[in-house]
């Protein structure tokens, strides 16, 4: 079921970059080919542009593929290292999980609020927010659940070999 979520996700992912791609080779032809610039493509390519990467950082990019800090990290022995991860993940989802009423509350305000040119409820603009929010939650509980297991501080350091 997992690998599942993660192909669909990856699908969506790469079909919204496909779809920035492709507005954005419209929009060149359109200004530079034609000398007839289209407004809603520079609107519909910052959309997009936001969307793709709210999604990626949700729901793409692995937990080991963003940036940190590990110079502390690595100094540290297996079982300071798991109290680490328990604590790094719980400030992470727990900020997230409460900020997310107030995140959704924001969002859902702004759907009376439309963009100038294609007039799409700015809630749909900014819904990725709220799923990464969500993204953040469920990614810290697991981690939270895996070290307590000791299972992830294993599989780095098999990573790491």
């Amino acid at each position: 079921m997992l690998h599942g979520f993660k192909t669909a996700a990856n699908a969506i992912g790469g079909t919204l970059f496909l779809a920035l791609f492709g507005v954005f080779l419209v929009q060149i032809g359109a200004r530079f080919g034609f000398n007839q610039p289209l407004p809603w493509t520079d609107e519909a390519a910052v959309v997009l542009y936001i969307w793709v990467i709210l999604w990626a950082a949700a729901f793409m990019v692995p937990e080991r593929e963003h940036v940190v800090f590990d110079l502390v990290w690595n100094s540290m022995g297996r079982r300071t290292r798991q109290v680490m991860l328990i604590v790094g993940n719980l400030m992470i989802g727990g900020l997230a999980l409460v900020g997310l009423p107030a995140t959704w509350d924001y969002v859902h305000f702004m759907a009376r609020e439309g963009t100038p040119v294609l007039e799409i409820p700015m809630m749909w603009v900014y819904l990725p927010f709220v799923l990464l929010m969500v993204a953040l939650v469920v990614r810290s509980t697991w981690a939270i659940w895996q070290a307590v297991r000791g299972e992830s501080l294993e599989t780095e350091l098999r990573n790491l070999s």
